[in-house]
């Protein structure tokens, strides 16, 4: 997807993955679930990834974001190589520069909604900045809800607090993971229209994995995988003609 140098992360992608490799086993039951994958992802862009089940995508993502290792290859975020850093390192990278949005809330019942979407800055020790915390509830419409524990919270109030969670400690990139799984129709368009703001608005960088052509719509670029390498990539797709280039590699 890049002809620069594998050494060097591009001034305009906050992320990069080099000829990324994950094998899982050995020998004859060894299944190879990233092949050779080279993708950069473009700094303040939403990027989609999509694919059949079993190609790979999550397994991307999850190497990306640093919660998964390479088999082999290179994964680069915000200049710094992965595979270079050890166990606390990664973790305090993870921490720090990167924002996490699951189907599963994972939120923590005990705490408000405001506690929740500073808790990792909390635990990291870290100092909120109010400002940008503002804009966040802002863009994510929860300032009537701040004071509310999940319970007393709709599954999509509850994952526009995942979302603010996610974009409170200003993250380098943001990854989402089939982040409207859970929800309705409804609130799976909140979801999604709150985090093409935080693009648009914020200057944030999501990459996000779907099996939703109308989820895909929602981002930039979108990213097809099959049998573990990218087979195309489509530039400002629209629901009809993501759907359109699914049903032809089907």
């Amino acid at each position: 997807m890049s002809g620069t140098a594998p050494d060097a992360l591009p001034a305009t992608a906050v992320a990069r993955a080099v000829k990324a490799r994950k094998v899982y086993g050995e020998g004859e039951t060894a299944v190879v679930a990233l092949d050779d994958v080279s993708v950069d992802f473009a700094t303040g862009r939403y990027t989609a990834i999509m694919g059949p089940s079993g190609s790979g995508k999550s397994t991307l993502m999850h190497c990306v974001a640093g919660l998964d290792t390479l088999t082999g290859g290179q994964v680069f975020i915000d200049g710094v190589e992965l595979g270079t850093l050890k166990d606390k390192e990664l973790t305090e990278l993870r921490r720090n520069r990167v924002g996490f949005v699951f189907q599963s809330f994972n939120l923590l019942p005990t705490l408000s909604a405001a506690e929740n979407i500073t808790l990792p800055i909390d635990l990291a020790g870290g100092k909120v900045d109010q400002v940008w915390l503002d804009e966040v509830v802002r863009t994510v419409g929860l300032h009537d809800r701040l004071k509310h524990r999940p319970s007393e919270l709709s599954g999509g109030q509850q994952q526009r607090v995942a979302v603010a969670r996610a974009l409170a400690s200003r993250p380098a990139i943001i990854f989402a993971d089939e982040p409207t799984g859970n929800l309705d129709s409804k609130s799976g368009s909140e979801i999604l229209g709150f985090m093409r703001r935080a693009v648009d608005d914020l200057q944030q960088t999501i990459v996000m994995v779907t099996h939703d052509p109308t989820a895909a719509a929602y981002a930039d670029h979108v990213i097809f995988l099959a049998d573990g390498r990218i087979v195309d990539d489509m530039q400002e797709p629209t629901a009809q003609k993501v759907l359109d280039r699914i049903k032809a590699f089907g």
